[in-house]
């Protein structure tokens, strides 16, 4: 709470300041709740890049981290473009397993309930620093918004604590900047909807969804065959939430928890009907911004609640001086991501600044209507055209084999299962990292071989590689069915001509 003589010194008088970041409101609990929900998003995050970056961007990874940072710094401008650690640390293995590993582990200890802004400044650190530098594989919207939500979390915490409950509540303002951090989140997706797909117009967007979004989970099959009425009413209340219910996140009080619900709800929902990775669970943490103590303690345990209820002091004068600071900075920052939001070519999850600190955002502005999957498959045998000897290769929870149902996954992202699903919406060429895979595979490479959940050549490499696409539906319960509707890619061995141009090509396209 500000204090009115505080108001004063900053010549803001009448108590206007004071009604407007809800005086009576205490948000101990809430901010409780965020960092240990944003703890959990932090461990999900930084486990995918401890046990999947070697593959995917190290020193022998798909994208190495080392070209880019070199072609970075070749141009002069790898620490304004790209501002990350790696810069003064080098991108060997040793390095992206080194900031990964230090991100998991204090990762667990906000989670566990360690509440202290310079543990969520490093934490925010190491996290850009491997968005900087993970190209394909770090490029959604979710790890722009994980950064923008891990600097704002600096705010949220005090400096001179560890405690899960510090003595100290939080500045109101920065409740305000985490709910225009989800205002910006919910209508940059409910606009690149209108904007993006006619279906979301037509209401028939959901009849398709939740077959063809990039991973399904266990319960997708069951939302794909709910009637299409439902489905349209499905269309109607997203619509609803993400275009109508933000103004509430900064209206009264009863208007601002009735937005919260309609924000969480959604996201329950969304996690549950697929695997957006920890997008989902991110968000929620935003939307808990939206919920005061007195909201919250009646649906947390009665100590939890007392616990909350212990602290009593004012935030400190440094807080309020920081966290209003930063909101200025914040409301400058906002002006291009407000532009993109107005505009008719608004561009989904899209940053302004190396830092990421304020972002636009979006999601599913278009929805396939059919599911078209790359299968990967190998053949030891000396001739590609021998039908019976090829096997495919299978990943964790990217549809496979037919009789295997869609896995639970979220908040963890198989990165390498997700940018697969992105294959099908273009060529070989357009793809490089899948050119390296595809070499990898037949070299037989033990890192690449140990993120499938089957190798049918246990270790040894294949003498040929192809890769067929197929159109995937629900089948009956919850498999699948496909049918083969073309070749992605010819057949190739390890010496195959084009291959190893389109190899040596890379190499001399990267330092």
């Amino acid at each position: 709470m500000i204090r009115p003589e505080m108001e004063a010194e900053l010549g803001l008088g009448g108590g206007a300041l004071t009604r407007f970041l809800d005086p009576s409101a205490r948000f101990s609990l809430t901010r409780f709740l965020m960092l240990r929900l944003l703890g959990l998003v932090y461990v999900a995050a930084f486990a995918s890049s401890v046990f999947q970056n070697g593959l995917l961007i190290g020193e022998g990874g798909l994208l190495p981290a080392k070209h880019y940072v070199l072609a970075l710094a070749a141009n002069g401008s790898a620490m304004r473009v790209a501002p990350s650690v790696f810069h003064l640390i080098g991108t060997s293995d040793a390095a992206l397993s080194a900031v990964a590993g230090l991100g998991l582990a204090l990762s667990v200890t906000v989670a566990l309930g360690v509440t202290n802004a310079l543990v969520n400044f490093v934490l925010w650190m190491l996290y850009l620093s491997l968005v900087q530098v993970g190209q394909e594989f770090y490029s959604y919207g979710w790890e722009l918004q994980l950064c923008e939500t891990g600097l704002l979390a600096v705010f949220l915490a005090p400096l001179n604590s560890l405690r899960p409950f510090p003595s100290r509540p939080p500045a109101a303002v920065v409740l305000w900047l985490f709910r225009w951090l989800i205002v910006r989140v919910m209508l940059g997706a409910g606009l690149i909807k209108l904007r993006g797909d006619s279906c979301w117009q037509d209401l028939t967007c959901l009849d398709f969804h939740f077959e063809t979004q990039p991973i399904p989970g266990p319960f997708s099959a069951f939302f794909h065959r709910l009637p299409g009425w439902l489905h349209s009413c499905g269309v109607l209340l997203t619509l609803f939430i993400e275009l109508l219910t933000p103004l509430g996140a900064f209206g009264p009080r009863r208007l601002r928890i009735s937005a919260g619900v309609l924000f969480v709800g959604l996201q329950a929902l969304l996690i549950v009907s697929g695997n957006l990775s920890f997008f989902n669970w991110l968000t929620i943490v935003a939307a808990l911004a939206c919920f005061d103590d007195a909201a919250l303690e009646r649906v947390t345990p009665r100590w939890l609640a007392a616990c909350a209820a212990s602290v009593r002091a004012r935030p400190s004068r440094a807080s309020l001086w920081c966290s209003g600071g930063f909101a200025g900075y914040v409301a400058l920052l906002s002006i291009d991501p407000v532009a993109n939001l107005a505009s008719p070519r608004q561009a989904m999850n899209k940053s302004f600044e190396p830092l990421h600190m304020v972002n636009s955002y979006g999601a599913f502005g278009g929805v396939n209507r059919e599911r078209l999957e790359v299968v990967l498959e190998g053949s030891k045998s000396s001739d590609p055209a021998d039908a019976q000897a090829w096997r495919e290769y299978v990943l964790p929870c990217k549809p496979g084999p037919t009789s295997r149902p869609p896995c639970w996954l979220s908040p963890y992202q198989r990165r390498l299962d997700w940018q697969l699903w992105f294959l099908s919406s273009g060529t070989v060429e357009d793809h490089p990292w899948f050119v390296r895979l595809v070499a990898k595979l037949l070299a037989g490479d033990h890192q690449l071989l140990s993120e499938f959940a089957v190798d049918p050549f246990a270790g040894e490499p294949p003498t040929w590689v192809r890769a067929r696409l197929f159109r995937y539906q629900f089948g009956s319960g919850e498999t699948w069915e496909r049918v083969e509707v073309g070749e992605y890619l010819r057949p190739v061995d390890r010496f195959d001509p084009e291959l190893v141009a389109y190899l040596e090509a890379l190499e001399r396209v990267e330092p």
